[in-house]
């Protein structure tokens, strides 16, 4: 049996996880560049974790300029099988007070300019992508809000915007009308790229405001974010140390085989570049 080793992408305000012990930095070279920041390897709760703070330390990065390929990839290159990512969003339902917690389980991508795929340069691959998230690890992240206190909704659609900018009011209440709950920068195309790394992937989608749809309240302002954004990263981070422990060891959801049938170019045509980036990927296909 491998190893279990937890990944955990954070996003605004989650720049480190306390309590990890045997703590290193550790830079890692992919081909698609340079990921966001070092990673942070360490155990958490006696399981073997990897930390990557999405807009880098000191949060230098917009969300249109994050490397997602170099991300994912240097995750896998470390050796992660589970991807607990941390994300600030706005609300777009009534109930999702600011404050509360979304184990989402379902993107709308309106990103314009971002490369989402490993694919490409020779090769020619399809993953299957209805299901976003693992179940499996979504319920271990509910269950583990509902142990730390959390206000927590189990389920609910994140859609993605481009950013940097929030929304109009018109677009807000455009992408209400489509039933999404929250709405966000960072995750797509994070969730596509693990699924095609064969890595479970669960949003933990903090609710910092309710976006600009909502008139009874004031007009979002980074202000207003920031304050609820520290207790929502507190309580997320209580979320991550009870999660750890309950992730099973062994995999049996459907992400491990992602991509046992999703290439669709000849091996013999696929150029060695392409082969070679990919090996960690897709090589025990090829």
């Amino acid at each position: 049996m491998s190893e279990k080793v937890v990944g955990v992408i954070g996003g605004s305000g989650l720049y480190e996880i306390e309590g990890m012990t045997d703590v290193k930095s550790v830079k890692v070279e992919t081909p698609f560049g340079a990921p966001s920041d070092e990673y942070i390897t360490g155990t958490l709760e006696g399981v073997k974790m990897v930390f990557l703070p999405r807009h880098g330390r000191g949060h230098k990065i917009l969300p249109s300029e994050i490397n997602y390929r170099a991300n994912i990839y240097g995750m896998k290159k470390l050796g992660v099988d589970w991807i607990i990512s941390v994300s600030a969003v706005g609300s777009m339902k009534k109930e999702i007070e600011p404050g509360h917690i979304v184990i989402v389980d379902q993107f709308f991508d309106r990103t314009k300019s971002r490369i989402s795929t490993f694919f490409g340069d020779g090769i020619v691959g399809h993953v299957e992508f209805a299901d976003p998230v693992c179940a499996h690890l979504s319920d271990v992240m509910y269950g583990a809000a509902k142990k730390a206190g959390a206000t927590v909704h189990k389920g609910g659609t994140y859609v993605c915007i481009e950013g940097p900018q929030f929304s109009t009011r018109a677009e807000s209440n455009i992408y209400r009308s489509w039933g999404v709950d929250v709405i966000g920068m960072t995750n797509i195309p994070e969730a596509k790229l693990a699924r095609e790394a064969e890595i479970c992937y669960s949003t933990v989608a903090l609710s910092t405001d309710y976006d600009c749809w909502h008139t009874e309240e004031e007009d979002v302002t980074i202000e207003m974010i920031l304050e609820t954004l520290r207790a929502n990263v507190s309580m997320a981070k209580e979320i991550i140390k009870n999660a750890a422990p309950a992730i099973a060891a062994e995999r049996t959801c459907k992400c491990p085989g992602a991509m046992q049938y999703a290439t669709l170019t000849d091996p013999a045509s696929i150029p060695e570049s392409a082969r070679k980036n990919l090996s960690i990927i897709i090589g025990k296909y090829l």
